[in-house]
Order: C-alpha cells, then sequence, then structure tokens
C-alpha cells in the first residue's frame, strides 16, 4: 500500500533568473514579527492562492510585487488570477497595499507604493496598528526616484548680445533697457526703466538672473503692444517667480509629518485602515454583481465623498 505524503503548500515555480525588482522605496516589505518557515505555512489556502503565496514569501523585500509584473514569473496563472489570488490572500491576512510620502534625496517629497507581507496570516487590528506605527516614524531622506523638472521659458528668437552695463546701473535696469533691443515691441525708454526697475529687483531677489528675466518677460508677446511701459509692469507683477530658500529644509528628526495610507488590493482607492477591512473596500468587498444601476451610482458618490473626505483628514492629522 503506498504512503500519501501530504504537502501543506504547493511548490512555487522555480525561476532561474533573478526576479524584477521594482525602483527603490517601492515593492515588497516584509512585516515584522513573522514566524520561521515552515511546512504548514498557507496550508489553508486554495491550491492557487497556496502556491502564489508561497512564491511571493520567497521574494526578497524591494520585489516588484504588480499584477503584470507576478503574471509573467507565474507561467501557470495570468493576471485575472494573480489579481483574484491576491484579494485572497488579503482577505486572508497574509498582505496589505500602502502609499507612503517619503522625502527623497534633495528634500524632494512624493508618493511610494508598497506591498507589506506576512508569512503569519493577521487580523485586521493587526494591520491597522502596522499602519499606525509606519505613520509615527520620522521622515528620513529614502533614495527615492525623482526626476526633477526644470522651468523651461519658450525662446521666441535668438538673443542679441547683451549691452555692456555701464557703472551705476543696476542689473535690474540694465535686464529693462535689453528689451526693446530683443523685441521692439517692449522698447522702453530710461524714465520707463526708471520706473519699473523696483519691480524687476524684485525678480533678482528671488533667485533669477537677468536672462531668464528677459525671456520671461518677451515669451509669448501678442502681435501689438499699446503700452510697452503698462504691459511690462503687469508682467513683473503677475509673473513673478515664487521664492525659493538657498537649501531645502528638512524636518527635524522625530517630527511626526509622515504620511502612510493604506490602498484597496484590488482596486488602489487609498483610505484609512478601518474603512478597509480586509485590504479592501467596500465595493470590492460587495460580492453581488446584480445591483440596481440606480443603487450602484448612489454608492459611487458616497463613496467618492467618503474617499475624499478621508484624505483631507489624513493630510491634516500630524
Amino acid at each position: 500500500m503506498a504512503t500519501e505524503h501530504l504537502s501543506s503548500a504547493l511548490r512555487a515555480p522555480a525561476f532561474s533568473r533573478p526576479y524584477p525588482m521594482a525602483n527603490p522605496g517601492y515593492g515588497k516589505r516584509s512585516a515584522p514579527d513573522q514566524q520561521p518557515r515552515g511546512a504548514a505555512d498557507f496550508m489553508m489556502l486554495p491550491p492557487r492562492e497556496r502556491s502564489i503565496a508561497g512564491f511571493i514569501d520567497q521574494l526578497p523585500d524591494g520585489a516588484a510585487m504588480d499584477v503584470k509584473g507576478l503574471a509573467k514569473q507565474l507561467p501557470l496563472y495570468g493576471q485575472q488570477a494573480v489579481g483574484s489570488a491576491l484579494k485572497a490572500l488579503s482577505v486572508a491576512g497574509y498582505l496589505r497595499r500602502v502609499r507612503c510620502l517619503v522625502t527623497g534625496e534633495g528634500g524632494q517629497v512624493r508618493w511610494v507604493f508598497r506591498t507589506f507581507w506576512s508569512r503569519t496570516a493577521r487580523d485586521n487590528e493587526w494591520w491597522g496598528n502596522l499602519v499606525g506605527t509606519e505613520r509615527r516614524q520620522p521622515t528620513v531622506v529614502e533614495p527615492v526616484v525623482v526626476q526633477p523638472v526644470a522651468p523651461v521659458v519658450p525662446q521666441q528668437r535668438t538673443q542679441e548680445p547683451a549691452p555692456p552695463v555701464l557703472e551705476g546701473d543696476s542689473p535690474a535696469y540694465a535686464a529693462l533697457a535689453r528689451l526693446g533691443r530683443v523685441d521692439a515691441r517692449l522698447a522702453l525708454s530710461a524714465a520707463d526703466c526708471a520706473v519699473l526697475e523696483p519691480l524687476a529687483a524684485e525678480w533678482f531677489t528671488r533667485g533669477v538672473d537677468a536672462d531668464y528675466l528677459v525671456q520671461a518677460l518677451v515669451a509669448g508677446l501678442p502681435a501689438g503692444v499699446d503700452s510697452p511701459v503698462g504691459f511690462v509692469r503687469r508682467r513683473l507683477t503677475d509673473k513673478i517667480p515664487p521664492q525659493v530658500s538657498a537649501a531645502p529644509v528638512l524636518p527635524a528628526p522625530g517630527t511626526p509629518v509622515r504620511r502612510v495610507m493604506m490602498e484597496c488590493t484590488k482596486c488602489g482607492v487609498p483610505g484609512r485602515a478601518e474603512a478597509l477591512p480586509d485590504g479592501l473596500c467596500r465595493a470590492c468587498r460587495q460580492p453581488g454583481q446584480g445591483a440596481p444601476e440606480a443603487t450602484a451610482e448612489l454608492l459611487a458618490e458616497r463613496d467618492v465623498r467618503t474617499y475624499v473626505a478621508e484624505l483631507r483628514d489624513l493630510l491634516k492629522a500630524p
């Protein structure tokens, strides 16, 4: 009589090539206080969820956890099957999707999206406490990929060489005097330059140079300018650049300014942990597909209002 050997968890598909990693700051994050790996891991799950859970459990922190990326590495399951399995694993207490507002290099701030994974199934209260713990942690500089965007001022035509600044002329006065040479529609008299000089000088206190000022004033001119001095005065006032500090000021260590929100595992809607039991929003938790159209529209409208109110509360919270 053959002896039957029961296996609690299906073998995750073996892969020879390195698993793709998410961008720095994103991807899988292992939850704390997990039990060691054992033969009883994921024993209560259906075969599909058991196999995908075993695969995710072996991934390193920082691995990509999007549905499309997982489906590429799991040849037995397509994207729809992987998405359904992730939803089931969220309900079973093995994972939660979270977005965090972090500070990158140079003081730049942005949202990053992470998937916390626990080999040990947890209840909603435990996951809520984990999100609360993450929120109370001080904001630290993380290697988040941020693409800086440099301001671009359209150039109308090739600039002529700037005339030499006479002794006693301020940079603001000299820049205003150049306008007529760059575009005849903005030719200013000496008296006009003297009147507008204080407004132009305010631009220089905000870190711009003469070339930036001239290009900002001559960009997108109308076909005719009836009053050059009035037109330039209006642009000096309306288009003044923002005040930029010399160096970004990072929050002091321990300052509770971190923003962390849980996401619906299926649709990605963010919200408070108590509003997402089992890691799912109300719409994704509803099993019925045949609700009346009017009721569905009313629920969707209420969801949007609740979502906006929760976002406002989160941004106001310390």
